[in-house]
């Protein structure tokens, strides 16, 4: 029996959110910050999962119980951030708690700023719930302040200045939320340790057997996969980490194995190439001079 496929409901607008939560008109169509203790509508009656065409920004507080990541918990439960861009899927269970707010941005309301563009760069809008910013109570209060000043920007007329003011705290927010998430990747760096002992592990793994031969170069998305990161999160964790992002590290791994089986065999480059997981030997000739400065056929001939 095939298992039936669940179409995500999709909303194009705030105010088509706002009128299914069973919540008020929003105040500006392209912004709107919810308290979600406000949504009037019960949560098995909510699809069972969504897609919006906007930004959304969640902070969820009264976290129920600790929440537990591989063998370790999270270090704060103050509350907690969680950024999703447009066309993401959102699922609902019936143990969501809508206790926080929650900050809806349209697109449209940032497109002629150079937000607009720049957003794309704050990663974390790639990042899995599990991944989210926990925040510590002074970095609760910083962006529960900016909430507030949104609120009551909301609650003013609208006049020439307001959307410059809106789009300049957003970009607070974001600029104030990156800077946390640096903090967390040092205050729990016992996680990210761990985690990266397990990566090192798994590509040692891959690269030793035949996995590369058979299934080709190991990627950032498996690799993310078998940690159950998102590719952005680990990339993010090994540039705070070792310097390198997650294709930097795949690629000094890669050229590593190599050396080692150019100097202690007889394989030919071609060889060495294919059992890499390389599809063509001049990809791992042009990768391998890239990081060395030296052809890999130079490189063996210097071990003679």
């Amino acid at each position: 029996m095939k298992k039936e496929i669940v179409i995500p409901t999709k909303f194009n607008s705030i105010s088509e959110l706002h009128r299914v939560l069973g919540l008020p008109k929003p105040l500006h169509p392209l912004v709107s910050l919810v308290n979600n203790e406000q949504i009037a509508i019960e949560k098995d009656q909510l699809p069972p999962s969504f897609l919006f065409n906007f930004y959304k920004i969640s902070y969820k507080k009264g976290l129920q119980g600790r929440i537990k990541y591989g063998q370790h918990h999270y270090d704060f439960d103050e509350g907690s951030l969680v950024f999703t861009a447009p066309g993401q899927v959102l699922a609902i269970d019936n143990d969501t708690e809508y206790m926080g707010l929650t900050l809806l941005i349209h697109p449209d309301f940032i497109g002629s700023y150079p937000l607009g563009k720049n957003i794309k760069n704050f990663g974390f809008f790639s990042y899995d719930v599990h991944e989210a910013l926990h925040l510590s109570d002074r970095e609760k209060s910083i962006i529960m302040g900016i909430f507030n000043n949104m609120e009551e920007e909301l609650q003013t007329s609208i006049d020439d200045f307001s959307q410059d003011v809106m789009v300049s705290q957003i970009e607070l927010l974001l600029h104030y939320s990156n800077r946390f998430y640096k903090r967390q990747f040092i205050t729990r760096k016992a996680v990210s340790s761990d985690l990266l002992s397990a990566l090192e592990n798994m590509v040692t793994e891959y690269l030793n057997s035949q996995a590369a031969l058979l299934k080709g170069l190991p990627t950032v998305q498996y690799l993310a996969d078998q940690l159950h990161v998102s590719p952005r999160y680990l990339s993010d964790m090994l540039r705070s980490l070792i310097g390198q992002n997650a294709q930097q590290y795949i690629h000094g791994k890669l050229i590593d194995k190599a050396k080692e089986i150019l100097s202690t065999g007889n394989a030919s480059v071609a060889e060495i190439a294919y059992q890499l997981g390389f599809e063509h030997p001049q990809s791992f000739n042009k990768l391998f001079k890239r990081k060395t400065n030296v052809s890999p056929l130079e490189f063996r001939q210097s071990f003679n």
